[in-house]
């Protein structure tokens, strides 16, 4: 009875309470005059955005660039825009029982092409740059639960991590700490990392006292000296030099050599000298690409968006009959089944994942660091909760992800009347954006499958359903 009495009460105060604060809440919005009026807060983040105060906040703590973790904001790939285009008779469905093929080949004229299991991959997040060694070796894990590989990021090899990767794409990198003959014999692949999307190719850097012993060891580097990732390759002093790099390590190696680069307007004149070289592969890394912290201009203003680079980059290949020899790998935000097969259905042979990776594998664990610290705490390499990362639940969780991807694709895929995930093109989508329609060559949702208009008439006539000689009759008359 006492305790009951006893709750009454303190429902009762705290209510009086409540009820005088906004009492006089309420009187200071509705009486004063905005200048001195809390509500005008409201409206000051609705034009400059809760983001654009703290992050100028923090430039004026500093007075140095501000990096932002996994990312920009700015999301300029209209993906939702597109969609897939399922059959009924004009194709049948494709058989259920059917096996859907899922596996995929990075550089399939190169002596030893890379086979993997499924098209999703991991990308490249160095060790100690980005991620801490638990991180790495259980991404590793998990992409060899699931049959497909993971990549090394601007960092040396460390055995542990090359140990836990069936698969592993290395980066021959602007530090060059994986740029030796001991290290380039034990990758799958070897990437040529000339930039990424969320950091261009400016230079980056790592303070000596931030970087523990180990590391230290790793990427040779003396007491005291700062870890520095240059804007170019040592031995790249103008661009016919690149073809020089990679015919070099295809003469020495005979896994894939390819390119990756931060897309740009320039992709073409790029990607015509990188073809040159003879490239086995090209990854093409967008502006929505993530990374452990990168300075927010380069995330949010430098680059194109993946879905224009990536459509570019595809039909460049295509116009200069390389496609079937220089595989495509998509990069940069990512992050959905439906994300995937859009991608591959535009050109894409295979997808890089990283920021939707890190959750997958962090899942349940991401309360270790909350609501204390950013989930990010826990896997980076700086990360305050690295140690509690319990890598064979994070491998686990990241493998099953990538399963339910897989499956949910090829659900898709027999809806669509196909059978693997190679046969995918751009007749398998529809968009309901007329200028997105010219752009990525995929037929608009309002027309009939690929329309041409007849100027002359102003009218439309559709090949689909028009024998030759019947749409050459209408053209005359």
């Amino acid at each position: 009875m006492f305790e009951k009495i006893m709750n009454k009460m303190m429902n009762k105060m705290m209510m009086s309470i409540m009820n005088n604060m906004m009492d006089y809440m309420w009187k200071r919005m509705m009486e004063e005059p905005y200048t001195e009026n809390l509500f005008s807060m409201v409206t000051i983040m609705q034009k400059l955005s809760p983001r654009a105060i703290i992050e100028a906040g923090m430039r004026a703590e500093s007075g140095k660039p501000i990096e932002r973790p996994l990312g920009t904001y700015n999301i300029l790939s209209e993906w939702n825009k597109i969609l897939l285009n399922p059959v009924h008779l004009y194709r049948l469905p494709t058989q259920d029982g059917v096996e859907i093929n899922t596996k995929t080949v990075i550089g399939p004229k190169a002596k030893k092409p890379l086979k993997l299991e499924i098209p999703i991959l991991i990308t490249g997040m160095s060790y100690g740059g980005a991620l801490s060694l638990k991180a790495k070796i259980a991404l590793a894990k998990g992409a060899t639960m699931a049959g497909t590989a993971t990549n090394s990021g601007e960092a040396p090899l460390v055995n542990e991590e090359r140990q836990a990767a069936k698969y592993f794409i290395g980066q021959y990198n602007r530090a060059g700490w994986m740029n030796n003959h001991e290290q380039l014999k034990e990758l799958d692949a070897i990437e040529i990392q000339l930039g990424q999307g969320a950091q261009a190719a400016a230079p980056m850097g790592m303070s000596s006292h931030q970087i523990g012993e180990d590391l230290r060891k790793a990427k040779k580097l003396k007491p005291g000296e700062d870890a520095m990732i240059h804007t170019r390759l040592s031995e790249m002093n103008q661009p016919s030099d690149f073809i020089k790099v990679v015919k070099n390590l295809k003469n020495k190696y005979d896994v894939p050599v390819g390119l990756k680069f931060c897309a740009t307007h320039y992709l073409e004149k790029e990607l015509e000298i990188a073809v040159k070289a003879g490239i086995d592969f090209v990854v093409v890394d967008g502006a929505e690409g993530g990374t452990h912290g990168g300075p927010t201009t380069l995330e949010d203003d430098v680059g194109l968006p993946t879905l224009f680079a990536l459509s570019r980059t595809v039909r460049f290949l295509e116009r200069v009959e390389v496609k079937d020899r220089v595989s495509v790998i998509a990069s940069g935000g990512l992050t959905t089944p439906g994300h995937f097969l859009k991608a591959m259905a535009l050109g894409a042979d295979a997808i890089y994942i990283g920021s939707i990776a890190l959750m997958a594998l962090l899942q349940a664990q991401m309360a270790k660091a909350l609501p204390y610290e950013p989930a990010p705490q826990i896997p980076l390499y700086l990360g305050k909760f690295k140690e509690d990362l319990d890598i064979e639940e994070g491998a686990q969780h990241l493998a099953k992800f990538l399963k339910s991807c897989i499956e949910e694709m090829k659900l898709t895929m027999y809806s669509l009347g196909k059978s693997d995930l190679a046969q995918l093109d751009r007749s398998d989508l529809v968009v309901v954006d007329k200028n997105l329609s010219d752009v990525l060559g995929v037929d608009y949702a309002g027309y009939l499958p690929k329309v041409r208009k007849i100027e002359q008439k102003n009218q439309y006539i559709y090949p689909s359903v028009m024998s030759e000689e019947k749409e050459e009759d209408f053209r005359l008359h």
